[in-house]
């Protein structure tokens, strides 16, 4: 399993990253352990969590995921062998977490400090801020997206607040280092000229969806996240298994994550690049969501991919992927696809 630098840190992350979010919906506490154990045995040293988890999130699911994973620290004692990133929720969206409160420096120690019991550790090395609070385009938000309707000093203030939270937390040893997800370029660059400015922690990841069907990073992000060292941790490279083809045709199997919410990747403008990219895999003799995933390491701007499973042979699948070879001509006919079927907003 090849390693990455996180950012500018001295820590070495796989380039294949654990996602846990469907442990306390789709998955049980010792599926979550199951899992953990094997891509610890596969070699795998990095983990991604949140707050919110369990996904779809609610007030009954909220937490789960990291009470799992600290159940599984306490019974293993193996804390060390993970590189731990979590996440805080932006904000402004769940009114059952914090009151729906804006992040400050009281609701940042206070969703740390909630973190960290449920996890049964005393740091947790990457803590991200989950979305925004502003408008933005992920989420499939890309069609009502408004930049002209932001009042920019309000955006500004908003960060500000909640990267002196963050550094208050890396102070105290709580947390590590510091990263976004859900980000847009500009959102990024504040970020990094607030730490600049004020001698606070310096963001080191971005965690954004990318995928075969969603390709935004190739763009402005791809250049900030080349010079000022903001590695990209790409979500949903199978595009929450739209990629796979089990949703064509209107299909809905059970106990899929489309069975249990809308899944706004699922529609008739993309169907058409799934089908194409399922062609070439058979006709290359490979897995479809292996070359999903294979095609994501690939890029230049890549730290990690965070892959999420819902059974062992799923995961063992997934992180099979990083032994996937592309070849020029296999690279070739994606992006020739790609050009033909650019995915929409």
């Amino acid at each position: 399993m090849k390693l990455k630098k996180l950012g500018r840190t001295d820590i070495d992350v796989t380039e294949i990253c654990l996602g846990t979010m469907t442990w306390g919906v789709q998955n049980t506490e010792a599926d979550a352990h199951a899992q953990l154990d094997h891509a610890l045995e596969s070699g795998i040293n990095f983990m991604d969590t949140a707050e919110i988890y369990a996904v779809p999130p609610t007030p009954e699911t909220y937490g789960k995921t990291e009470t799992y994973i600290g159940t599984w620290f306490k019974k293993t004692g193996k804390r060390d062998k993970y590189v731990l990133a979590s996440k805080v929720a932006g904000g402004g969206r769940n009114s059952w977490i914090r009151g729906g409160s804006l992040l400050s420096r009281t609701t940042i120690a206070e969703a740390v400090e909630g973190s960290l019991k449920r996890l049964q550790t005393d740091y947790i090395d990457l803590y991200q801020v989950h979305w925004p609070v502003r408008g933005h385009y992920h989420f499939g938000n890309g069609w009502d997206y408004a930049p002209h309707q932001q009042n920019r000093s309000e955006v500004v203030e908003q960060i500000g607040e909640a990267l002196a939270g963050l550094g208050d937390m890396v102070k105290a040893g709580k947390i590590r280092h510091i990263g976004l997800s859900n980000e847009t370029t500009w959102g990024i660059a504040q970020w990094l000229k607030l730490a600049e400015r004020s001698d606070l922690p310096r963001v080191v990841s971005v965690q954004n969806e990318y995928s075969l069907l969603q390709r935004a990073f190739d763009l402005d992000l791809a250049e900030l996240s080349h010079h000022e060292d903001v590695g990209l941790l790409a979500y949903s490279s199978l595009a929450s298994g739209v990629l796979t083809g089990k949703y064509l045709d209107g299909k809905v199997p059970a106990g899929t994550r489309g069975a249990l919410q809308d899944l706004w990747r699922n529609n008739e403008h993309g169907n058409p690049a799934v089908r194409a990219y399922i062609e070439l895999a058979k006709k290359h003799d490979l897995d479809i969501a292996q070359m999903a995933i294979a095609f994501t390491l690939t890029r230049p701007f890549l730290t990690s991919v965070i892959i999420g499973a819902t059974t062992l042979d799923q995961l063992k699948t997934d992180i099979g992927a990083a032994d996937v070879v592309l070849t020029s001509e296999i690279l070739g006919e994606i992006q020739a696809i790609h050009r033909t079927y650019p995915r929409p907003l």
